[in-house]
């Protein structure tokens, strides 16, 4: 279902370079993952960015990007709330910003990878009710130096 791919997609996006791709939650079960981008970076973790059953866009601040994600499951809406984490790595900037269309349909496994010399920036999705499922798109840069 789109909750364990969900989870899935965005993890091979923010280890994209490289790492060993995991399973970091269980159906329903909390998501909490971080990934340190720098030792140099200036991170926080958004307030949710969701309700239940709602659409959202996300965005890091300027010259911030992804670098984790949290999320809670509901069994009566069957859907999850979302947060971000977004760092600063010292004298990056983000560049040649552009956002996807959307990467799924409802009730399919789906893998989508940031390009190489690409890093996540935003995220927007939507919940349908009929399917219990989310669509994704992502905004994605690369990093210059300031």
């Amino acid at each position: 279902t789109m909750r364990r791919a969900a989870s899935f997609l965005l993890l091979t996006g923010l280890l994209a370079n490289g790492q060993e791709l995991r399973w970091e939650n269980a159906y329903d079960e909390h998501l909490d993952f971080k990934y340190t981008f720098d030792s140099g970076s200036e991170c926080f973790l958004s307030p949710n960015v969701n309700d239940f059953d709602q659409k959202f866009t996300f965005e890091c601040p300027p010259h911030h990007i992804i670098t984790g994600m949290s999320s809670y499951h509901n069994n009566k809406h069957e859907d999850r709330r979302w947060q971000f984490y977004c760092c600063r790595s010292n004298d990056h900037c983000n560049a040649d910003c552009e956002w996807t269309t959307y990467v799924n349909c409802f009730d399919e496994y789906f893998h989508w990878t940031v390009p190489n010399h690409n890093y996540l920036l935003g995220a927007e999705s939507y919940h349908e009710n009929k399917h219990e499922d989310r669509r994704w798109k992502y905004k994605y840069c690369t990093k210059v130096q300031c």
